[in-house]
């Protein structure tokens, strides 16, 4: 049996900060820019009020906030949201090919956009994914499988 690590009042906010980056670029991913905040915020009152259930044995910090983000995304702003197209990236002259692969991603399946990101742009082992995810290793490798052939379907020359 696993020993579950109750963490004190004031070390809360110490133990958080360095995951808020993160954590406001998959809320961004799963809502909006303009719902990101409150995505957080939101996410983080309940890490407050569930954080004696957290337990090192099972994940690290930043997936289990991740995760918090995600099941709240899921149960409160998905049902809500619209697809998003991602932020555009501003710059001068903006590089097509990364413009392409905005599109390209935007235009994934909800699952498979959302594990990219984790894996890809927060740089999550698949442990740690399937973790956040809630599902086993075996179908993040799939899932992401899955979206990199689409993603070379997408981006082929001459594709539109």
């Amino acid at each position: 049996m696993a020993i579950r690590s109750s963490l004190p009042t004031e070390d809360f906010d110490s133990w958080v900060t360095p995951w808020l980056p993160d954590l406001w670029r998959f809320a961004v991913s799963l809502s909006s820019l303009d719902d990101a905040d409150d995505l957080v915020q939101d996410a983080l009152a309940r890490a407050w009020t569930k954080r004696a259930s957290f337990d090192p044995a099972r994940g690290s910090a930043r997936s289990w906030l991740l995760a918090i983000v995600a099941d709240h995304a899921r149960r409160r702003w998905i049902r809500r949201a619209k697809p998003v197209e991602l932020a555009p990236t501003p710059a001068p002259e903006p590089d097509p090919a990364r413009l392409d692969l905005r599109r390209a991603i935007a235009a994934l399946p909800e699952r498979q956009r959302t594990t990219v990101f984790l894996h890809y742009y927060l740089d999550l082992p698949v442990s740690e994914t399937a973790a956040v995810l809630g599902c086993a290793e075996g179908t993040v490798k799939s899932t992401l499988h899955d979206a990199r052939r689409a993603l070379a379907r997408r981006l082929e020359p001459g594709d539109d």
